[in-house]
């Protein structure tokens, strides 16, 4: 990790608000896991996989339980 970038997020941290440190957390979490994401072929792989095991879900109760107004 660059030092340097670590201490300017902390900065903006500090310079946030304390009120507003969750909604932050949560926003850093939510960047964390979105740029973590499995690569495309690995996630298509293990679907794939799921599919071939018989892991599926007929495609009328996917929406169930969604209210749609």
């Amino acid at each position: 990790m660059e030092n340097k970038a670590f201490l300017l997020v902390m900065e903006e941290v500090q310079r946030t608000p304390e009120e507003y440190w969750p909604a932050l957390l949560q926003l850093i979490r939510t960047f964390r896991e979105a740029i973590t994401l499995k690569p495309a072929t690995a996630s298509f792989q293990q679907g794939w996989e799921e599919a071939l095991r018989g892991e599926v879900h007929a495609i009328e109760t996917l929406w169930e339980d969604i209210d749609a107004e």
